[in-house]
């Protein structure tokens, strides 16, 4: 006698019920894996072992490896990154701006403590399979307002005219993404143990407000 259509489901196929949580385990155990081994370390395989799953799980999923990496941008990255960048159009006012960017991130990065590894070794890392997943997901017209709002700045005098608008997004990765990144290794050398999240965002915020607020007289850009 067959058992009743309502108790039928293809063999592998995991229940409705759980399907959402199966799904979102799999992605949580790939960015965890991706930022310890980078994507390219990273086999189906390792991935459905650390969810505690079967291989053939992973393929019900997501098919193959690159539709297991565009979920990964689309439904996890995207909304970190947007909450990160959004805000940035809010105002046009450059320290406030880049206050809230660095206050933004290290709460991304303490929300998801893989972030800043995985930034390291999928984006700045040569060969990253997340590189260009992650700059077509960037918000192009964010990054924009803060190279205007700068540019704007230095046009009214208050910004030096030393600095370069189109890097300042690199200098706040830079103070934010790279020491978070690379903490272990840091925190090895006996002249930097003890140094914490809140000292790099301290650190960050005071050197990019003293590099962006008035000081009462600029030099004269060198010719």
């Amino acid at each position: 006698m067959s058992p009743p259509r309502s108790a039928r489901r293809s063999i592998g196929r995991p229940p409705q019920a759980s399907a959402l949580d199966a799904r979102q385990q799999l992605l949580d155990a790939a960015l965890t894996l991706f930022a310890e081994r980078g994507a390219a370390g990273t086999t189906i395989a390792g991935i459905a072992a650390r969810a505690g799953v079967t291989p053939a799980m992973v393929h019900y999923y997501f098919s193959n490896r690159d539709r297991l990496l565009d979920a990964m941008a689309q439904e996890r990255l995207r909304e970190i990154v947007t909450g990160v960048w959004s805000p940035v159009v809010e105002t046009n006012e450059v320290v406030p701006m880049l206050r809230g960017l660095v206050q933004r991130i290290l709460t991304a990065t303490e929300v998801h403590p893989w972030l800043p590894s995985l930034w390291l070794r999928e984006v700045v890392s040569e060969g990253g399979q997340l590189r260009e997943r992650l700059m077509r997901i960037l918000p192009l017209e964010s990054v924009r307002h803060l190279i205007g709002a700068v540019a704007s700045a230095q046009r009214r005098g208050e910004v030096s005219p030393r600095l370069e608008p189109r890097l300042v997004l690199l200098s706040v990765l830079g103070l934010t993404f790279l020491p978070l990144a690379t903490i272990s290794l840091w925190r090895a050398l006996p002249l930097l143990q003890g140094v914490e999240r809140e000292d790099v965002a301290r650190h960050a915020e005071a050197l990019l407000v003293s590099a962006f607020s008035k000081p009462a007289r600029w030099r004269a850009k060198p010719t």
